[in-house]
């Protein structure tokens, strides 16, 4: 059995929605607080909203944004004939958005929708100029899209989220743009994501200095060879790093939902069996294992530590507001619409 509650502030009010086809439970902040595929729910959260707000340093489940992953020097360079400087909160640099990127904020919704034809819920937000930092007041459109799929005689869940954001002020003509979601996954049915047989469809990645910010060089990574799969351990192997889907930057348009989603990894967990792929239009992902994860028991949730999930974040490149050759993929100017897909699918056995 699959359900939906939705809980989000709306009017200083709560909305709930019931829905038997609905395996996925978003909240305010458009946070996904479960996800469930054949009866497991398969991402990280809390079971009530207090938690996200005070707890929630490893981003459970949040929408990131303004500009998703990191921007050297908390600094914006060349934007509207100036430099901006960001709220600094990772080192040097401005990551997820600042400390109170939009995954901190309260979202407008959950509203029952239509989308494409199927049942969806929307989440609003309206960013103001001078946010963190950034420049020009836009407006974040979000939808969640779920649905079964019947593959060869296999039922699996899918859940779509679109991402559409326009510079709706007057105060700038242009603005930097780069959104994702931060759900941690674990298929294993334990405690970590130990065990776990992982494929990424790309062994190209972005090479990066002892700031996380990348040197302009993308290469083979490592020990990972594309479409070739590899066990999580319980250690190793140990990867937070952003992988290239579209190695071609002049290529990547600014509404990335004009183009097919293409599949960016897969996994596998021989315990539970069950399977879980990320999709996504978007021409990099970052791919983290959970090292850093240190979440302590709150709320009727237990304490998560290192490896208690591993994140799948599909965005545009790292730090492209400061890269010539990338920039335009995060350029959002008045009149124009920035957007996006990510699509999680999974199945059991």
């Amino acid at each position: 059995m699959t359900c939906l509650v939705v809980r989000g502030d709306k009017n200083s009010g709560a909305g709930i929605l019931s829905s038997s086809s609905w395996p996925v439970k978003p909240i305010q902040g458009a946070i996904i607080q479960e996800l469930r595929i054949a009866g497991h729910n398969i991402v990280q959260g809390f079971p009530t909203s207090e938690p996200y707000k005070t707890k929630n340093s490893a981003y459970f489940g949040e929408t990131i944004g303004r500009v998703a992953n990191r921007i050297k020097n908390a600094e914006i360079k060349n934007l509207n004939g100036q430099s901006y400087k960001l709220a600094a909160n990772n080192g040097p640099n401005a990551l997820h958005g600042g400390p109170a990127g939009w995954g901190k904020r309260t979202f407008e919704g959950p509203e029952p929708v239509s989308r494409n034809g199927t049942e969806a819920v929307q989440f609003k937000y309206l960013s103001k100029d001078g946010e963190e930092g950034y420049p020009g007041t836009v407006e974040l459109r979000v939808w969640y899209i779920a649905s079964k799929k019947n593959d060869d005689g296999v039922e699996k869940t899918q859940l779509e989220i679109e991402y559409e954001v326009e510079l709706v002020g007057d105060e700038v003509e242009e603005t930097v743009v780069s959104v994702t979601n931060h759900s941690y996954f674990n298929i294993s049915g334990g405690e970590t994501i130990e065990g776990t047989e992982a494929t990424l469809m790309t062994d190209q990645y972005m090479v990066v200095d002892d700031t996380d910010i990348p040197t302009g060089e993308i290469k083979a990574f490592p020990g990972v060879e594309a479409n070739k799969n590899f066990t999580l351990g319980a250690v190793d192997p140990d990867i937070d790093h952003c992988f290239v889907i579209n190695t071609d930057p002049s290529s990547v348009l600014l509404d990335t939902r004009q183009v097919p989603a293409r599949k960016l990894c897969s996994f596998f967990h021989p315990n539970t069996k069950l399977h879980f792929e990320v999709l996504s239009t978007e021409p990099a992902f970052q791919f983290y294992t959970g090292k850093y994860i240190d979440i302590p028991a709150v709320g009727g949730a237990p304490a998560r530590g290192a490896r208690a999930g591993f994140c799948v974040e599909p965005s545009r490149y790292i730090d492209a507001a400061n890269n010539d050759d990338w920039k335009k993929m995060v350029l959002l100017k008045k009149g124009q619409t920035y957007g996006s897909k990510i699509i999680y699918r999974g199945w059991k056995e």
